[in-house]
Formats: structure tokens, C-alpha cells, sequence
């Protein structure tokens, strides 16, 4: 997925503001679902409510007004209740890596209440762990 770094991203020094690279995350998550069939507003709807329990960001270079960011998204693992996705932030032109990261995510209820994954969806994210 591709992010174009507004200046509403950055600091007062053109840096994207640290905060935002876990929305990006959220975002590339969110379109990783998509891209398999799996409606976030549809789960929702059906009573599947993911929720973040742990995030990790390592940042390695800036990333700056004007540039590109390319996110590339994996389920890295996936227990009966919860999935992981691995995040790769990278700049387009040079490839240069600028953020990794991961978030860990269970499955609720939509009332808190933590549930087990359904079999369709694990079948689908299956497709893309990661081994």
C-alpha cells in the first residue's frame, strides 16, 4: 500500500510525526483484509471485532514531507483468537527501510469479549502467513 507523506504527517522539522506510522500500520492492516474478501465493516457487522493487545515499531531512517512510503503487510501468526501482522515501511523511489513493526490483534466479540477466529477467515489469511 502506498502513503504519500502529507505536511499534516510530519513534525515542525518535515519528519512524519512517530505516532502516525501505527495508523499507517492500521491502514495496511485494514487493506490487507480487503484485498482478501474480508470486510472490516462486514465483520463488525457479524459480531468480529479485532482489537490491538501489542504493538512494536522500530524506526530506522526519517521519512519526510513529499515522499512516497510503500507498506508491505503479512500475517506473520495466528493462534484460535488473535492475528499478528508484520509491517515493512519502506520510501518508493529508494527502498530504503523506515519503519518495521508489528501489531498483535484479538478477536472480540465486539463486546470485549474475546472469540475465536472464524474458519473462513482463517482459511483465507492462511494463504498469506508466513512461515
Amino acid at each position: 500500500m502506498d502513503i504519500r507523506i502529507y505536511y499534516e504527517d510530519t513534525d515542525c522539522g518535515g519528519v512524519v510525526y512517530y505516532a502516525n506510522y501505527l495508523k499507517y500500520f492500521e491502514r495496511a492492516r485494514t487493506e490487507y483484509l480487503e484485498s482478501r474478501g474480508q470486510s472490516v465493516a462486514a465483520l463488525m457487522e457479524q459480531g468480529t471485532v479485532f482489537v490491538v493487545v501489542h504493538a512494536e515499531v522500530q524506526y530506522c531512517s526519517p521519512g519526510r514531507y513529499g515522499e512516497t512510503l510503500v507498506v508491505e503487510t503479512i500475517v506473520s501468526d495466528m493462534t484460535r483468537a488473535s492475528i499478528t501482522f508484520a509491517h515493512v515501511v519502506r520510501e518508493k523511489d529508494s527502498g530504503r527501510v523506515v519503519v518495521e513493526g508489528s501489531a498483535r490483534l484479538a478477536v472480540t466479540d465486539g463486546q470485549g469479549k474475546v472469540k475465536r477466529l472464524d474458519k473462513d477467515i482463517v482459511a483465507v489469511l492462511k494463504t498469506g502467513l508466513s512461515v
